[in-house]
């Protein structure tokens, strides 16, 4: 920062992300929304304080090793580098705090930390949010915390240092590319979330006797609607805390001044503005096509398109969001109704195919869509169907699946994974519902005997 245009674009980076920050916390005002309207009024406190908590269990070990880990794991460690040092995100570091900067930090990375922090904060408070959903009405909530600590504090953010950091090894041998974390933070979050559901269980009356599911409808539509606008609401902060707003680019003998994606490759706000709307679209008409305009899957369908097709929405056209999105939107309806026929599987929000097969599906159509262009500005690792298909893998079975699975076993294990069957019967907010109840009762005896006293 030793000019005034040096200056002027460090501080402007620093408000950019911190307006990303504040509007991505609509995606977290969003799913509390959503939840509470698909959950029966019996589990309302549990479902909203479930999702709550994850805010500071997440943002502390997120502080303590969750972004050490972006910086550190790009190599995989040992697939195509070391463990790699990285002094300024460990929680020790001066540049952690506040910090004005000066000769030792000629590049305003200590105005810059705090922000990019929060806004990859705000990405895995995301993550472990899209589990919430899909596991309500019956997991206790510290088997649920426990996997919200590991997917939004460990597993996304080994996925992010693998396939979303410029030099990750993923990008560099696979040529990955997700510019907008179809598979990053949704197959990611959709694959955990699956585990759990796999061992815990269809909710009590999911399946009728001859195995038949019950559609179990939100109770409140006008929730599930206004909560996912404010998602809606929300995804525009996220698209643009993907990009980092000005950079001198580099391209053979050329430099100038643009905005990039995650990878280095130039951009700018107005393209993935155009085909967020037009993913959106695409979605919510899909959705209302393919359900028959059943209103929880039509504006489900809306967070889908977006979702699958945000993997190339920087390099896409407009036509091919919309048709992405749509197809996206499709195959995630019809395989989460396969899904929950064969396996009987109780996705209460549809968590898993809006966010994981969605997600899984936008990484996988990129690979064919975008086959031939680069994955990244500082490599020449292609894009591939074969490199994205295998990126897909590693993030909804790999990094997903399966640490919940072995995380959702132990708990199984030592009995704390599903709530009991009478706390099931009776509604999880049984003991704060009594305890609410008990005291209404003690001051309606209280004002019939001040009552009496006074002759009335």
């Amino acid at each position: 920062m030793d000019t005034e245009i040096g200056a002027l674009t460090v501080i402007f980076t620093e408000l950019y992300y911190w307006i990303t920050v504040w509007l991505m916390f609509f995606i977290h005002i969003g799913f509390c929304m959503y939840e509470v309207s698909a959950s029966r009024h019996k589990n309302h406190l549990h479902t909203l304080m479930k999702n709550t908590m994850l805010i500071p269990l997440v943002t502390i070990t997120f502080f303590f090793f969750g972004w050490w880990i972006y910086f550190a794991l790009p190599n995989g460690p040992w697939i195509t580098g070391p463990l790699l040092d990285a002094p300024w995100a460990v929680p020790w570091s001066e540049l952690m705090g506040p910090h004005m900067g000066g000769a030792g930090d000629p590049d305003g990375w200590a105005r810059i930390n705090g922000v990019f922090w929060a806004a990859f904060l705000l990405f895995s408070w995301t993550a472990a949010s899209i589990v919430s959903g899909a596991v309500i009405e019956r997991v206790r909530s510290f088997s649920f915390w426990l996997l919200a600590i590991l997917v939004g504090s460990v597993t996304w953010m080994i996925d992010a240092a693998w396939g979303w950091h410029p030099d990750g090894w993923m990008i560099i041998e696979l040529g990955y590319h997700d510019a907008y974390a179809s598979g990053v933070i949704h197959a990611i979050a959709g694959g955990s979330a699956l585990a759990y559901l796999r061992l815990l269980g269809p909710r009590i009356g999911k399946f009728a006797a001859d195995g038949t599911a019950r559609d179990l409808r939100p109770h409140n539509p006008w929730l599930v609607t206004i909560g996912l606008f404010f998602i809606y609401t929300g995804f525009w902060g996220f698209y643009a805390a993907c990009n980092v707003p000005i950079v001198d680019v580099q391209i053979g003998d050329e430099v100038f001044f643009s905005a990039t994606n995650i990878y280095g490759t130039p951009t700018t706000l107005s393209a993935i503005t155009v085909n967020f709307i037009m993913s959106l679209a695409g979605g919510l008409l899909a959705g209302y096509v393919v359900s028959r305009g059943n209103g929880f899957w039509t504006y489900s369908g809306g967070l889908a398109g977006i979702i699958a097709a945000s993997a190339g929405n920087d390099l896409y056209h407009p036509i091919q969001a919309l048709l992405i999105a749509g197809a996206g939107t499709w195959f995630m309806y019809v395989v989460h109704y396969w899904v929950e026929r064969t396996f009987k599987i109780d996705d209460a929000v549809g968590a898993v195919a809006v966010h994981g097969y969605a997600g899984f599906f936008g990484v996988v159509i990129a690979g064919f869509v975008l086959w031939g262009y680069p994955a990244s500005a500082a490599y020449d690792a292609v894009i591939t169907p074969w490199g994205q298909f295998a990126g897909a893998i590693i993030m909804f079975w790999v990094l997903g699946y399966i640490p919940a699975m072995a995380l959702g076993l132990t708990c199984k294990a030592f009995g704390i994974l599903r709530i009991p069957r009478d706390i099931e019967l009776a509604g999880l907010d049984i003991g704060e519902t009594q305890s609410q109840l008990d005291i209404e009762d003690e001051v309606r005896a209280t004002e019939e005997e001040l009552a009496r006293a006074g002759g009335i």
